[in-house]
């Protein structure tokens, strides 16, 4: 049945009016709006930087200094800043011009040269370094290495003068020249055919890798800042390394050394090696019987220098010998012409199918190394994860690390989607103790190890891991709300999570849907910290440092408070030794803590709205005197941005109580009707406060729309298990007859626009009714019988979770409901359709098959209905390249201009284009 809205009398929309020393935001303004990225702040808190990088445009390094609060230094195109620890050093990565880049072949593009900036904090002066491919800043700023690139013609002269049977590097690691500054003089000392290399973090020196073309001189050596002195420490034929991590007090050197001898990267040893600078002495680290360390195995100390963490992996079975045509009898020869077959065997016994299986290998297997760390003191390995544990998330500074394994699981991922069995692992030892089997959610584990935490049937359990016992932890507490209510998929119901724990491991602290709560591991006693539910505010800790094991018991959390009914989110502080929660930051806007100081009690923090961008602000932790750092786009209030976000209110499908943003056009007055774009996807009210998203792609520039006579809504929508088109449409015909009644949508001109699932939705919501005047459908998924046995390319992984149990919400298998596959697909309903519709794909979308794209226009176009396609060429699930992001931009733009304005059309949208091959 057609839900189709009553028409209104008819009233006349009045012309929004722009203020005169306001203009309306056109395309090419925004592509000099500016973001910050590589945002780094300095050990002491003194120093800011980032790479501010227009939509369109040349990117500009700039340094902060935070004591007067000003910037003291910009950088042409410079890009990933990086700041010395002892802050005397800005360094940039100066890229190319965007001309540059532009009007380069791809095989110049891949020659364009690279600088290195370096800004002195005290004297402001910049030294650059032209060419180089990598850099590295001793901590106290006294020394710089880098890698000069070798020229094409240095390459083809060495490449002459060694013109002889050698032992061939691997085509990736190419030579350069190595350049050591002294940044106290000024003084350089160069070595040519360098591949890998470290710098001490003191004055110690460097440890590098140099070869000779032909690999018969290839040598590991360690030069002495102080002296310029080489030491040769391994000196023989196609000898190399492939890490170096220096310890964090400077005179031990962790290295990977292996040897081209063996032409196989996959399997060729490399030997953990950990070198003594000051007595030279080498010791070797070992691993297990049968495993070795791989080329692309990690190094990484703890920040104390008493853990080595380092990766090894079982030994490989040998490479199979690679049968060719070389003669004539091979010609006829079954084996050899077998092996030039192209086939994949796909059998159900596999653990995954083959395109996830490829995908696995390619990204995770081929390489897959396990973690382990060496104890200094004690001179022993722990192996942590291993073949049947493989998954590890490390924190260097933990005592116990959470492990899981989801090889068990592989199989039913593609119907059931993902789960783990989960294990705390001891640093110490590499002990292993099981926590919880076949999960969807990932526990918290203690740092002393003793207790873990995980979600399940909608309540937290606590677990003993040394007696194996569980218990419920937050059934007792009846005022709380611990599982996502607002969770509507056909899985299990996940909790809020964990905001972590006490150092000591006797307290965990645990998310309600409002407030922190702090659980006493012995007696399971729960005490509110925040108090959150009263006022509808979601309080969550701000996690800062990624290394941090605990909470000390005196100290003060930083937390964000997002307010569920006004959609404002605050900063808090909260005090663990008397409890005491105090607001430090408020305001009818959106405040986000970004850094703070790793040694010092200073804090960068954001503070945005629809109408003022996200800025730069700096203070100390007590958030007293506050002060604006950046103005990166100032070009704000040159602009009719719109007027400021309203909540509105509607019910859901099901009666439920939600709210949507309405951004009015700027210039508008009550009682004017104006057209409306409805952009939406799940849940949006939570954007009250959010600067738009100044760039063109898959969605509209939100004050592109609105500085031009249109109203944007950004409604939430809800959905019934095994019915979300038809919930979606009637939330969705719920929330756009609110604008009409308050009188701000005119009735014959709202617009939907919605990307992926909301695409879905907004193909789906056009078979259902005509409200809607025009539709612009991005990859929408249009026959969920077909789309359901399909495979998302670029995962590889089957679709069919995403109709039993994710996205799409189905809950049941295409064989056990067949008719709810069809009721959701719009492809079915097609002949109902009289709204115009816009559907765009990338012709290589990895999430969505574009063929779904096709088998909606083919239906439509069957009807002889108003339907466009657009096929973006070479494009994934999101646009990706700037040409086709404006030309989509444009054409949105000028389809709902069309429909909803009465704009004469463009020649596409009444003739389309033709092919014309040149």
């Amino acid at each position: 049945m057609k839900f189709i809205h009553s028409l209104l009398s008819a009233s006349i929309m009045f012309a929004s009016t722009v203020s005169a020393t306001e203009k309306s935001l056109q395309f090419e303004d925004v592509f000099d709006f500016r973001y910050a990225h590589n945002t780094v702040l300095s050990d002491d808190g003194h120093y800011l930087s980032f790479s501010a990088q227009p939509y369109r445009g040349d990117n500009e390094g700039q340094v902060y200094d935070l004591k007067i609060n000003q910037l003291i230094a910009s950088v042409p195109r410079g890009s990933k800043p990086h700041i010395n620890k002892s802050a005397t050093w800005v360094a940039f990565t100066q890229t190319p011009s965007l001309l540059d880049q532009e009007t380069a072949s791809k095989k110049e593009k891949k020659k364009l040269p690279k600088n290195l900036v370096l800004v002195n904090t005290q004297t402001k002066q910049q030294q650059m370094f032209a060419n180089i491919v990598d850099y590295q800043l001793s901590d106290d700023g006294n020394w710089l290495v880098y890698r000069e690139k070798v020229s094409d013609a240095e390459k083809k002269s060495d490449a002459k003068d060694n013109a002889q049977p050698s032992i061939k590097a691997d085509k990736k690691d190419q030579l350069h020249t190595l350049v050591i500054v002294n940044l106290s003089n000024e003084n350089t000392l160069r070595i040519e055919h360098i591949g890998n290399y470290g710098l001490s973090p003191t004055n110690k020196g460097v440890l590098f890798n140099q070869r000779s073309e032909d690999g018969s001189k290839n040598r590991i050596s360690f030069i002495e800042l102080s002296n310029s002195k080489q030491n040769v420490l391994f000196d023989e034929p196609g000898i190399t390394l492939s890490q170096v991590a220096w310890h964090p007090k400077g005179q031990l050197v962790a290295f990977y050394q292996g040897n081209y001898v063996n032409n196989d990267p996959l399997r060729r040893h490399y030997q953990l090696m950990l070198w003594d600078a000051d007595n030279n002495e080498t010791r070797t680290i070992a691993s297990d019987e049968d495993w070795f360390n791989g080329k692309s195995a990690t190094l990484e100390w703890s920040q104390d220098g008493s853990r080595l963490y380092f990766e090894n992996r079982p030994e490989l079975e040998s490479k199979p010998k690679e049968l060719k045509y070389h003669d004539q009898a091979s010609l006829t020869d079954f084996d050899t012409i077998r092996a030039q077959k192209g086939l994949k065997i796909w059998h159900n016994k596999d653990p995954e199918i083959k395109p996830r299986e490829i995908n696995t290998w390619e990204k995770t297997n081929k390489k897959r190394h396990y973690q382990a760390v060496y104890h200094i003191n004690g001179q022993r390995v722990a192996q942590l994860t291993d073949e049947q544990v493989p998954n590890l998330t490390l924190n260097t500074e933990a005592q116990f690390l959470l492990a899981s394994n989801d090889i068990p699981y592989l199989k039913q991922t593609m119907y059931k989607g993902f789960y783990e069995d989960y294990y705390a692992v001891q640093v110490a030892t590499g002990a292993k103790h099981f926590i919880v089997k076949e999960s969807p959610f990932q526990p918290s584990l203690s740092p002393t190890g003793t207790h873990a935490v995980y979600f399940e049937d909608a309540q937290v359990w606590l677990k003993d891991l040394h007696e194996q016992k569980v218990a419920p932890l937050t059934a007792s507490v009846r005022d709380a709300i611990f599982a996502d209510d607002r969770h509507d998929y056909p899985q299990p119901q996940p909790g809020y999570g964990f905001a972590g724990w006490q150092l000591d491991g006797g307290i965990v602290y645990v998310y309600s849907k409002y407030d922190i709560w702090a659980f006493d591991v012995n007696t399971r006693q729960a005490k509110r910290l925040t108090q959150g539910r009263e006022t509808n505010t979601q309080y969550r800790v701000v996690q800062l440092d990624d290394k941090k094991v605990g909470f000390n018991k005196n100290e003060t959390l930083i937390l964000a408070a997002h307010n569920l009914d006004n959609k404002q989110t605050h900063v808090a502080t909260l005090s663990l030794t008397n409890g005491a929660l105090t607001t430090v930051l408020a305001d009818k806007a959106r405040f986000d803590v970004v850094k703070k100081a790793k040694n010092a009690d200073q804090v960068v923090f954001t503070k945005q709205t629809y109408h003022q961008f996200p800025d730069f602000w700096h203070s100390n932790l007590n958030f007293d005197k506050p002060q604006k750092i950046t103005d990166l786009n100032p070009q704000v209030s040159n602009f009719a941005w719109g007027q400021k976000p309203e909540l509105v209110k509607y019910k859901g499908y099901d009666g439920e109580d939600l709210q949507g943003v309405l951004i009015k056009p700027a210039g508008y007055k009550k009682g004017d009707k104006v057209p409306v774009v409805i952009y939406f996807y799940r849940y949006m009210s939570q954007r009250m406060y959010d600067f738009p998203k100044m760039e063109l792609n898959h969605r509209p520039n939100f004050p592109m729309f609105t500085s031009n006579g249109y109203a944007i809504f950004l409604p939430d929508i809800r959905f019934e298990i095994g019915h979300p088109g038809r919930s979606s449409t009637q939330t969705m015909i719920n929330a756009a007859q609110k604008l009409i009644d308050i009188g701000v949508a005119h009735p014959d001109k709202i617009g939907l626009q919605g990307h992926s699932w909301a695409g879905y939705q907004s193909a789906f919501m056009v078979t259902q009714t005509d409200m809607f005047k025009a539709v612009v459908s991005g990859a929408p998924v249009s026959n969920m019988t077909s789309a359901y046995s399909g495979i998302r390319l670029k995962s590889g992984l089957a679709r069919q979770f995403q109709y039993e149990t994710g996205q799409s919400r189905i809950g049941k298998t295409l064989v056990e409901a067949p008719e709810l596959y069809i009721e959701n697909s719009p492809v079915f309903f097609a002949d109902k359709v009289n709204t115009p519709i816009l559907i765009m794909f990338g012709d290589e979308d990895g999430a969505v098959p574009w063929q779904e794209g096709i088998q909606y226009y083919l239906a439509l176009r069957r009807y002889d209905k108003d339907a466009i396609f657009l096929q973006y060429e070479g494009e994934p699930h999101h646009l990706k390249q700037f040409p086709n992001q404006l030309d989509f931009s444009i054409r949105m733009m000028e389809y709902f201009d069309h429909y909803l304005k009465g704009v004469p059309a463009a020649s596409w949208i009444t003739q389309g284009e033709a092919y014309k091959a040149e």
